[in-house]
């Protein structure tokens, strides 16, 4: 079983222990705030950052403890993040809704629910927790499983970050006309990092769709080669949690490219 097929596993048997019924469902997805438009805050002129809460991870292990997830996105919002991702998944990244719920009555900016998404119920719950952007990996999906997945977050009023991590996965990605592809330098197999990814996909993804580079971005210079390559917005987590400013850290990413 490769790493992603084990983590798939774990987040499917975290959700069959707390899922609620479809009306409590469909109740608490009525009561949400309405979805923020991500996808404006991504298509600005200026290069982007997603600041990331992070606490683990399965490369590196423990990033950081992370007490109070609403006062890191606080300062991430404050250093002129355009999103802020809250990874939820707890076996293998330490993450919870809880975590997403506590950051998102704290900042007004979109909301990027981190997780490994693979069915509908999960597309749902996000929403019902006041996600504005999921993340749909192209590994973890069928064409049609991804199709029906990225048609339903959209009907929702949401947004998602289709990630890829291949040439191969890209033109799959492409087959469902996506706002936005993240290209993610690590390999899902092996966990080790190749930035020649971004000089190699980024290109390739037509213009209009707002183009992310994910994983690796532990300096500035790393936003500069993935700006380079045709990034529009970096997604940085560990870089940033384990900061002593974080604010100060979200700035020097972004005067990469915006100086």
């Amino acid at each position: 079983m490769s790493v992603l097929d084990s983590i798939i596993a774990g987040v499917l048997e975290d959700q069959s222990k707390r899922e609620l019924s479809t009306f409590a469902l469909t109740e608490k997805m009525a009561s949400a705030n309405k979805p923020l438009d991500a996808l404006a805050a991504l298509s600005s002129d200026k290069f982007s950052v997603i600041a990331e809460v992070k606490r683990s991870s399965p490369s590196k292990g423990a990033l950081a403890q992370i007490p109070a997830p609403e006062k890191l996105a606080r300062q991430y919002q404050n250093g002129g993040a355009a999103v802020i991702s809250v990874l939820t998944e707890q076996r293998r990244f330490g993450g919870s809704l809880q975590d997403f719920s506590s950051v998102r009555g704290e900042v007004s900016i979109p909301l990027l629910r981190k997780d490994f998404i693979v069915n509908e119920y999960l597309v749902k719950e996000s929403r019902a927790y006041g996600a504005d952007l999921v993340l749909l990996i192209v590994a973890a999906l069928s064409d049609e499983a991804l199709g029906q997945l990225y048609d339903l977050v959209i009907a929702l009023g949401m947004q998602a970050l289709i990630e890829v991590h291949n040439q191969e996965e890209l033109e799959r990605a492409l087959a469902i006309n996506p706002k936005i592809i993240g290209v993610n330098a690590r390999n899902l197999k092996t966990l080790e990092i190749d930035k020649n990814n971004f000089s190699t996909l980024l290109p390739l993804i037509p213009p209009g769709i707002i183009r992310i580079a994910e994983s690796g971005m532990l300096e500035p210079e790393d936003a500069q080669q993935a700006f380079l390559a045709g990034a529009d917005a970096i997604l940085v987590g560990e870089a940033l949690v384990k900061s002593d400013n974080p604010a100060t850290r979200v700035r020097e990413f972004l005067n990469v490219a915006n100086s």
